[in-house]
């Protein structure tokens, strides 16, 4: 009797063991998945965020391109305006897929007032005109930027 009351406990012990183990890797495993998910996050919000703000910089190069061949009356500056029509379709993307990773509001409007800011650089009439919305589209991807920083778990600021 005596050899199966130790057999008995000597199972169960086999068998309380193994499910705290079970229960351990189970809570490690979900545990690592979610520290896994949350860096995909935050990588695919940088690569995002910092597309974004890089096709913005392309877009405002090329807005100024355009500005100043078609000012000058250079030959180039129907093919400037489509490639300014590129940057901008290409930014347009960047801020859609930047828009998708996070539910901010107020990051989506930062977001849309930088392209629009942009996009009015092409109404100035003269060099002194384009001076305000040059600085005012600079000013917005500069603030931009500092938004999506606070959607980036580990970003400096």
């Amino acid at each position: 009797m005596e050899a199966v009351a130790t057999s008995l406990v000597a199972v169960l012990g086999t068998v309380l063991g193994a499910a705290l183990t079970h229960v351990f890797q189970r809570r490690n495993a979900l545990r690592a998945e979610a520290v896994a998910r949350e860096e995909r996050l935050r990588q695919e919000r940088v690569a995002a965020f910092s597309s974004f703000a890089g096709a913005l910089a392309d877009y405002r190069r090329g807005q100024l391109d355009h500005w100043y061949a078609r000012h000058r009356e250079e030959p180039g500056a129907e093919a400037l305006r489509r490639e300014a029509a590129r940057l901008r379709a290409v930014a347009l993307e960047a801020m859609f897929r930047a828009e998708l990773l996070t539910e901010s509001e107020e990051l989506a409007a930062a977001g849309r007032r930088a392209l629009k800011d942009t996009d009015r650089m092409d109404l100035a009439r003269t060099r002194e005109e384009l001076a305000e919305p040059r600085t005012r589209s600079r000013e917005a991807v500069y603030t931009y930027v500092a938004a999506a920083r606070g959607w980036v778990p580990g970003a400096a600021g």
